[in-house]
Parts: structure tokens; sequence; C-alpha cells
């Protein structure tokens, strides 16, 4: 995209502009260039095939290079936009946490849409690895009832993840903390834990294509040797801070369905359920806190009784 010979109607800027970082080896040029371009011009990417033969003014097409020269080097279109959408909230995106995607989407919406959470009353929601704090704000959102706890190791994300809460107005009703669950909770205190946590095995990692492996925050992504090292500890964190008859709602690899079950029954969790993404993929697996009785009731049904 050359400032000398580059069209300057918004079709021919967007069609120089896929081609470039077509040659560069971007994923999906045309979308990234859509979206900067909508943008820049205040409307949505569907509706920029109205404007088409529009003129673009100079300082738009400057802008539009610079982000355009970013993207070039694998930077996320996310980071560059600075916002995304997030169950229709606008979530503040930047390199101290990691991009939410659609996969957490449906982990949120299974969470919000099982009815024996809610219908008690005040629920106390637990964050586990907040990153930008859009499951920790999505939820604040759809239930007014609930009290948030939203949890990270990072500092710095920890900050984003308040950002978003204060913009979008439930700050005051998330505690956000760098602390461990066992610090922050007492035993059986939570109704809920939600957890998106790293869970890519950390050979696949060093794999992960440029604008992920370069861009967003390693701890948000590396899993360990197996992908579960987090989600193992989170699993063991889950089973003391949930109440009997709590509910657990782990984002996972579409692989580690099998290893994930074990690890919540061993903890003493029952009903484990697994939902797969848009894509056909494992993705959610979900369970319930078993209740003293429960407890009582497989001490009969077993041969050690």
């Amino acid at each position: 995209m050359s400032s000398a010979d580059s069209p300057k109607t918004v079709h021919g800027v967007l069609t120089a502009a896929a081609a470039f970082l077509a040659a560069a080896g971007v994923e999906e040029p045309r979308r990234s260039c859509d979206l900067l371009m909508a943008r820049l011009l205040g409307c949505k990417p569907l509706q920029l095939c109205f404007r088409f033969d529009e003129p673009l003014a100079p300082q738009r097409l400057a802008a539009m290079r610079r982000g355009v020269k970013r993207l070039a080097a694998h930077e996320p279109v996310q980071y560059i936009l600075g916002e995304w959408e997030f169950l229709g909230h606008p979530i503040k995106v930047d390199a101290r946490a990691l991009i939410p995607r659609p996969e957490t989407e449906g982990l949120v919406q299974q969470a919000l849409e099982e009815d024996a959470i809610w219908n008690g009353g005040e629920t106390l929601v637990v964050d586990l690895g907040t990153g930008s704090g859009c499951i920790a704000a999505s939820v604040a959102l759809a239930k007014p009832a609930a009290r948030v706890v939203a949890l990270d190791v990072s500092a710095a994300a920890l900050a984003l993840a308040e950002e978003n809460a204060r913009a979008l107005g439930v700050a005051e009703r998330i505690a956000f903390s760098d602390r461990d669950i066992g610090d922050v909770l007492e035993p059986g205190q939570a109704g809920v834990l939600i957890a998106n946590l790293p869970y890519v095995p950390t050979a696949e990692y060093e794999k992960l294509p440029l604008h992920i492996r370069d861009y967003e925050p390693r701890q948000a992504l590396d899993g360990g040797d197996d992908g579960l090292r987090v989600i193992r500890d989170a699993v063991a964190d889950a089973a003391v801070v949930l109440a009997d008859g709590g509910r657990i709602f782990l984002e996972i690899d579409r692989r580690q369905a099998d290893a994930v079950r074990d690890l919540l029954s061993q903890a003493g969790f029952g009903d484990v359920t697994v939902t797969q993404d848009l894509g056909g993929r494992d993705r959610v697996v979900r369970a319930v806190m078993k209740g003293e009785d429960e407890w009582q009731e497989a001490g009969k049904n077993s041969s050690l009784s």
C-alpha cells in the first residue's frame, strides 16, 4: 500500500490492503480490513458495501495504512481496534489479557441458562482467571442478584477487568483480587465457578499462529505439559469453595473432556456433562458439587461400605 498509487475509494483501499496482508501471510485479511475500515467510517462492516465508491479522506487513509501495517506484523485486529464485543457488550481489549472468543461466550451462556443456579436469590459467582473481565461483567449484567468475585494472578489483567466493569456500570458488584481463591473465600461459600483457564499444552503453544503466540499473554494460554496444570488446581480449589449443589463450568481443549471429567469425579463432583461448541468440538465441562447425603448414599452402595 504505497501512498503514491493506493486507490482512494473505500473499495479500492480495502482491495489493496487485503492483497497486501494476504501476501504477508495474515489470516482472514479481508475480514480484518473490513473491521478497520468500518471503525474508521463509524459503520457496521456489513454496511461497507454501500460506501464502496466513497472517497477516503487523507486522514482516514493514513489511519488505515497505520492499522494495516500493524496487521502485517500479525498483531490481532482486536488489539488494534481496542475493543471487542462479548455477549453483546463492548469489552476493552489489549495485550494485558486474552481476547474474548465465541467459545467463552458459550461457556457463560450455559451457566446463565441453568435456572437452578439463580432461583434461590443472591448467588456468589467466582470468575477464576478473569482476564479482561468479560465473564465477570457479563454475569453481573445478566444477573442483578449475583455477587461476583473476579480472580487473576496478573495485576495488569485485573486492572483491565476493573476498567471494563466500570465502563459497563457493574464495578460495585464485582470484587477483584490477585490472591488465591482459598484466601478470598470460605469453604462452601460460592454457588458457581466459571473459568476459561490456560489449557493449551506447552508443546502446542509454541506452534500457535503468530497473532496469538506473539501478542496474547502466554500465562493465559499455556497450560503446561498436558494443558491441565491450572485446571487441575482449579478443580481442587472449587471442591472446597463451592457449596453443596454448587456448579462449576470450565472451558477446555477439545481433547481434554475425559481427563477433566475424571478430575471432577475424583474431587467429589457429580452430574458431569460435556457440551460442544459451534464447531462440534468438546468445549465446556459442567459439574455439580455433591452434597453430604449423596456421599452417604454412594457410601452405602460402595463395596467398601
